[in-house]
């Protein structure tokens, strides 16, 4: 018995309907995981955005501090300015809380200052370093900022880093931790540049 030659075509336009349909599944499932990851990668920049102006709000809150107490701040050497810290997530010690009681001495308000300033670091930036030091080269010769000082000049500096997201998974400081995007992985921040370096004037004496 013959098949009509225009059933046969119907048949063959089904089998073709139904492929076409399979592949515009297959191509619509890739396009929602494009926009999936995007949409991944964009809530990690901003929360990356966030942290840095997390650090330059707390950079300039540190130098407030210091010229608030300039007396003390502009002493260059950590045995005289309790500002001048390398902090990496051990806090200062402190004999005085004055939030509580009376601070006998100026040093004793910039020691308690620095370990309360640093605290609050330690509690918005994860894994927070934080080096203030006296440095008169806080780039290096090809404009990077970096985390040695070199302990010359007069003026201080505050250098803030944290752990970062970052694509390079051979970047130094690579903690080798997965992230919840793909394509990035964790680099500390100890072992990384500086993530904000601002310059802290804290004025004369006089």
């Amino acid at each position: 018995m013959n098949i009509p030659l225009q059933a046969r075509s119907m048949r063959r336009q089904r089998g073709m309907s139904m492929i076409e349909i399979l592949v515009a599944i297959v191509v619509l499932s890739f396009g929602m995981l494009g926009v999936v990851g995007l949409q991944a990668a964009a809530l990690q920049s901003n929360k990356e955005a966030r942290y840095q102006s997390s650090a330059v709000r707390l950079a300039r809150e540190l130098g407030e501090l210091m010229r608030g107490n300039k007396n003390v701040a502009i002493a260059t050497t950590a045995a005289t300015n309790p500002y001048l810290v390398d902090f990496s997530g051990t806090l200062p010690t402190t004999t005085t809380n004055c939030f509580t009681a009376a601070c006998a001495s100026a040093l004793d308000v910039a020691s308690f200052q620095i370990r309360e300033w640093l605290s609050r670091v330690a509690a918005e930036l994860p894994g927070a370093r934080v080096s203030v030091c006296i440095d008169d080269a806080p780039f290096n010769s090809g404009g990077l900022p970096q985390w040695t000082c070199s302990g010359a000049g007069g003026t201080a500096v505050v250098k803030i880093g944290w752990t970062q997201l970052t694509t390079d998974r051979g970047a130094t400081g690579s903690s080798g931790a997965s992230s919840a995007t793909p394509g990035l992985s964790m680099a500390s921040s100890s072992g990384s540049r500086p993530g904000v370096v601002l310059t802290l004037l804290a004025g004369s004496s006089e």
